[in-house]
C-alpha cells in the first residue's frame, strides 16, 4: 500500500481508469463479436458499421493505438467483404 498522500491519490485514480477503460474495451470486443457472429451480409454491414465506430472511440481515448483499431477495422471489413 501507497504510504504518501499523493501515492494514495494515483492509486485511486488508477483504479478508476482501469474500470473504465475495462469497460471501454469489453464494449468493443462485443461490437466485434456481434460482426463475427452476423447471419446475413446485411446484417454485417450494419454490425460493421458499429463497430467501426466502437473502435474508433476506443483509440481516440488512447485505450487503442491508432495502428491497432486501423488493423481491426481492416480485418473486420475483410472478413465482411468475403462473406456469401
Amino acid at each position: 500500500m501507497p504510504k504518501l498522500r499523493s501515492a494514495k491519490k494515483t492509486l485511486r485514480n488508477r483504479i478508476k481508469a482501469t474500470e473504465r477503460n475495462r469497460a471501454i474495451r469489453s464494449r468493443m470486443r462485443t461490437a466485434i463479436k456481434r460482426v463475427h457472429s452476423a447471419s446475413d451480409k446485411a446484417t454485417a454491414e450494419t454490425a460493421l458499421q458499429n463497430a467501426i465506430s466502437v473502435v474508433d472511440k476506443t483509440a481516440r481515448k488512447g485505450i487503442l493505438h491508432k495502428n491497432t483499431a486501423a488493423r481491426y477495422k481492416s480485418r473486420l471489413h475483410r472478413f465482411v467483404q468475403i462473406m456469401a
